[in-house]
This record gives C-alpha cells, structure tokens and sequence, in this order.
C-alpha cells in the first residue's frame, strides 16, 4: 500500500485505541499521517491524514493551487502544499467572529479570471458575503479578494455548470432580493463580472438566509437539469438565461443539505436522495406520478449536513458518501454528543435499493462541503474534510 505523500518527512504514526501518546502526536502535528485503517467487507479501506488539527473551516476545496502537478487543498484562510501539507495563508478575514461558527462555511476551487491558475471561492456564513480569492501565481503574498455577491443565502449553494460552458457557474439566493439566482461565472481573462440571472422571484420560497436543501438535476428527463429544493422544482427553461423558471410542488422531506437525482429502484423515472442537516436520517424520495414517497436510508447519525455521490469502490455506480457536522449548532442539535462518523454507503440500485454503510472514521465527521476525488493518481476516490475537529485527508487504499 504506497501513498503518493511518502515524501512527507514527518514521522509516519499507526493510529491505534491502546497508544495514547501517539493520538496525542497526531493531534499537534499538521499534515501527519495517522494510519487509521479500516478495512470493510468488500476490502475498501482509508488511511488518515490529519492535515491540521484545529478548526479552520466548515468547508474544503482541493486543486493543483502551484502548478507543481500535485493536487494540494484549500480550508478557510490556507492552503496546505502537496505532499507535505505545508501550510500557506490565502486572506487575512476574520475566521471566528461568532463564537462557535465559521465565517468560511463553503469553499469551491474555480479558475474565476480565466487566467489558468486555481483560484479560492468562500462563502461565509449563510446571508453573508460570497468572495473570491485571487490565485499569485507562487508570488508571495495574500490573496487578493473580490465580492461575487453581498448577501448570499442558502446553507448548501451549489457548483455546476449551469449554461453547459464547460466552467461552473454558482447557485444560492440573494437574502436583499428576496431571489433565488444563479451567477454565471467570468468568460474572460479581462472579464470580471459575475452576469446574475434570477430562477425565481417568489420572496417566500427558498429566499431565507438558512434555507437548507438544494440539488441540481433532470428531474423529468427532458435532458436539461433543473433545480431542487425541499418544497419542490424549478424546471430549467430551454434557455437557462430565461428567467423565473416554471416551479412544480412536491413535497420532499425535512430541512436536508444536497439533493442528488438518481433513479433508484430502476422504473424509469427519477428519485431524489437528500439528508438531514440538524436531526437524523438520510432519504430517498421515490417519484410516483405526482406524488414523492420517502424512504428512509439510514439514522445511524445526526448533522449529515452534506452529501457526495461517486463510485467508492469500482463497480460504476455511484455510491453515497456522508457523516456528522461536529457541533453544528453547538451542542445543541439531537446526536450532538455522539462520535463524528464519516461513511460511505455501498449503493446497489433495484426494485428494492440497498445503501450498505461503511464506516470509515468516528472522530472526524464533515463539514457543509467535502470532496470526494482522486488525489494521488492511483485511480481510487479519496475523501477530504473540514469542520470544527481539523482538516482531514482520508486516502483510500487497495492491497
């Protein structure tokens, strides 16, 4: 099992229950690897890397930030170099000025000014300001910062590339407009500007500051993704420049984080898998004509505040990667206290679909993002976070 960050000259430590002396050395070390591995039934298996121990960031972005082939990752105000987890300040903004919450609670990776160089995308707390962070190109230095929006709402606003442009464009809503929009991002190395484009107008409908739930998908198979939230669609125009798109009601559950569109149990149409941002549970929604049917996946924990979907363990189907938001709101949610599991759920679609947990961590957890991709190469997804525990790296590895 070789990893790609032996070059790491920090001390490498086996992470076990009855060596508490180590715990501790992994605990004040950034970037250790502490070779917690466990292996599941199907011989999928994690090693994890502590990339720094303290709370820098609700969310997590990972890219080649140096241009030196490796792919580094980006929590808060740093990023942290390849393979030996250096750590380099991106901003001087404040991480902390509510006790308890972060002002860096989404992160997205995205060349904005066109100029091939990775840039740094936070959102701060829902309602907050949306800023990007221009990358030096290895000059020293912080980042300079630009406004993308004001005021931008909703607890999971999405990445994808809403126009089909091959670049990512933002969703959220605005809190002062009382609108839910998407920003097309910059087209040019001199071109700025985030063109706004308004999905709705309807001031009571996903406009909230913590509005929780939001998905992108083809709902009706028409070909063109629409957008989700709890209370139902928007189905996407032919034009996605078209504004206050066509809403359809359905009821969709709970208060949850990501919203994936899959075809679950194989009859042709479209599901919906969501989560529960605050209490427990993770869901599939069937679509029966008009009606949604939930099905309850998982309650093995609380706070999964967010979702991923990739293929975990080869078989080309897209299995659902989640855990626990540690101390989301402080202690205060149900299963607060509980351990901070990170899973995968082995996904096996049918008539009747499974979703076959795996755990692969129980003191860590998640953030409002995560990544769930290759890091080092070796054609295995590996999963990295940020939360209140620290910034985490958890490299897959196969005998």
């Amino acid at each position: 099992m070789n990893s790609i960050w032996q070059s790491n000259k920090r001390q490498k430590i086996v992470f076990t229950q009855h060596v508490s002396l180590l715990i501790v050395l992994c605990m004040l070390v950034p970037g250790i690897a502490c070779l917690q591995e466990k292996t599941t039934e199907n011989g999928t298996q994690f090693r994890k890397h502590i990339i720094h121990p303290g709370f820098v960031s609700e969310g997590v972005a990972i890219a080649d930030v140096n241009k030196d082939g490796k792919t580094d990752i980006l929590a808060g105000v740093y990023w942290f170099e390849a393979p030996s987890w250096k750590q380099h300040r991106i901003h001087a903004d404040t991480l902390d000025p509510v006790p308890g919450y972060s002002t860096s609670f989404i992160n997205f990776a995205l060349d904005v000014n066109n100029d091939g160089w990775i840039d740094l995308i936070r959102f701060d707390q829902p309602g907050g300001v949306c800023m990007w962070y221009e990358n030096p190109k290895n000059e020293e230095g912080l980042w300079k910062g630009k406004v993308v929006l004001q005021t931008a709402g909703i607890e999971s606003p999405a990445l994808a590339d809403i126009d089909l442009d091959g670049k990512m464009d933002i969703v959220c809503n605005d809190i002062t407009a009382k609108q839910v929009i998407w920003l097309k991002s910059p087209v040019t190395a001199t071109d700025s500007l985030w063109q706004r484009f308004v999905i709705s107008r309807d001031p009571q409908r996903a406009t909230h500051q913590y509005t929780h739930g939001l998905g992108w998908g083809d709902v009706n198979k028409d070909g063109r993704n629409d957008i989700i939230i709890k209370s139902g669609w928007w189905e996407s125009p032919a034009s996605v420049k078209e504004e206050d798109w066509k809403f359809h009601e359905a009821n969709l559950g709970e208060d949850c984080a990501n919203m994936f569109v899959v075809d679950a149990d194989k009859d042709g149409d479209q599901d919906i898998l969501s989560s529960s941002a605050h209490n427990y549970g993770i869901w599939w929604h069937e679509q029966s004509g008009e009606k949604w049917i939930r099905h309850d996946i998982s309650k093995l924990f609380s706070q999964s505040h967010a979702l991923q979907m990739e293929d975990i363990n080869g078989d080309k189907i897209p299995d659902l990667i989640t855990g626990k938001r540690y101390f989301a709101h402080n202690g205060k949610d149900p299963g607060a206290f509980e351990p901070s599991v990170l899973y995968w759920f082995e996904f096996i679609p049918g008539k009747k679909p499974v979703w076959i947990p795996h755990l692969i961590d129980d003191n860590s957890g998640i953030g409002n993002n995560f990544v769930v991709k290759d890091m080092n190469n070796d054609g295995w997804p590996d999963i990295i976070t940020s939360n209140k525990k620290g910034v985490f790296l958890f490299e897959q590895v196969r005998n």
